[in-house]
């Protein structure tokens, strides 16, 4: 079955079965635009631009950590710098500036929104931050969005790299003033992935940042590579052999090593075949005949109570996946956009 086929459809039941919005329905609405220039599909095209229309007048908006949301975030960025709605620059703009005033931690990284004075920093917002300032950046020629969109991934790369492992931590400061939390959480070390290869993506090739980014982003891409299942996917605590499978980080995972393998910073002969196994392996295991999923962890940020918040124990324990897990939907979109665009043309389904 052909990748972007299935790509759409994953969106196609993710919108029947709820509204999509939140971060993890934005990131699926870029899934989508992506499907969508991949298809070269005006009709699926002018789907995403009237999706993306409907924020934020005709959306009911729940809380967020970050207000570009409200405006359809990463993609309506998206969608600006690729010239489909110009329309949209002066909304982009003004959440862009917004970011740009977001509480941080001592070091400078965007920290939790309501609780300021404790520091709460989690590596979920340097997939929040960097696309939007970066793709706003390119779009408006404003060179402080680019800076601060890499400065922001950089940072939280090195303040939650596991030296001895090259793997991330998810939080600093949810379980107790100065402590990491314990895990290499799957979805956490995509969400350090995705904004690394979105860099290595778009940065211009004179940028003063891409050296670093390059250095990072083959680093991470080095670190999470021993440990793909047989099966083909990445584990909800990567290291850990008895801990599940897990969808959404093997998704983002394999988005990144498209991007590395395409833009020539990943070895062929080394990625390609890792590519290959977690597309065939996500198809088998987390795609099901009706395109509903399996796998997924819900929300996941610092778990457990007491001694045991941020355990590896209850990353791996009170986490478990369920059909449908609403974080699934766009790192399967992801992980099959990228399979089209290195080549793999048809995947073998189970129906």
């Amino acid at each position: 079955m052909n990748p972007l086929y299935m790509s759409q459809k994953l969106y196609e039941h993710f919108e029947h079965i709820d509204e999509v919005k939140h971060y993890y329905g934005l990131l699926s609405i870029y899934a989508l635009l992506q499907t969508a220039e991949e298809k070269q599909d005006p009709v699926l095209l002018e789907k995403c631009k009237h999706i993306l229309s409907r924020f934020p007048d005709r959306i009911e908006h729940p809380r967020y950590n970050f207000p570009s949301y409200r405006i359809g975030g990463i993609p309506k960025a998206y969608a600006l710098m690729k010239g489909y709605m110009p329309e949209a620059s002066n909304q982009v703009r003004e959440y862009a500036e917004e970011m740009m005033t977001a509480a941080r931690d001592r070091k400078g990284i965007m920290s939790y929104p309501y609780d300021p004075e404790k520091e709460l920093i989690w590596i979920d917002v340097a997939m929040a931050v960097t696309p939007y300032l970066l793709f706003a950046g390119l779009a408006l020629d404003e060179r402080r969005y680019i800076d601060e969109a890499a400065n922001q991934t950089f940072l939280m790369y090195e303040e939650f790299l596991n030296p001895d492992n090259g793997l991330l931590h998810q939080s600093k400061n949810w379980a107790g003033p100065g402590k990491y939390s314990e895990d290499h959480w799957s979805r956490g070390n995509g969400w350090g992935y995705l904004p690394l290869a979105e860099l290595v993506q778009y940065l211009p090739p004179n940028s003063v940042h891409r050296p670093k980014a390059e250095k990072y982003f083959k680093n991470l891409s080095a670190a999470l590579l021993p440990y793909q299942s047989k099966r083909g996917l990445w584990r909800q605590e990567i290291p850990f052999e008895y801990s599940y499978e897990e969808t959404s980080g093997t998704g983002l995972i394999l988005y990144g090593i498209g991007i590395g393998l395409r833009s020539g910073l990943l070895d062929k002969e080394m990625y390609f075949p890792a590519l290959q196994r977690g597309i065939e392996g996500l198809n088998k295991i987390s795609i099901n005949p009706d395109f509903s999923t399996e796998r997924s962890c819900p929300g996941c940020l610092c778990p457990g109570e007491g001694e045991n918040k941020g355990t590896v124990q209850s990353y791996v324990t009170l986490m478990l996946p369920h059909r449908d897990e609403h974080h699934s939907f766009a790192p399967l979109m992801f992980s099959m956009v990228e399979a089209y665009r290195n080549g793999i043309y048809d995947v073998p389904r189970n129906d």
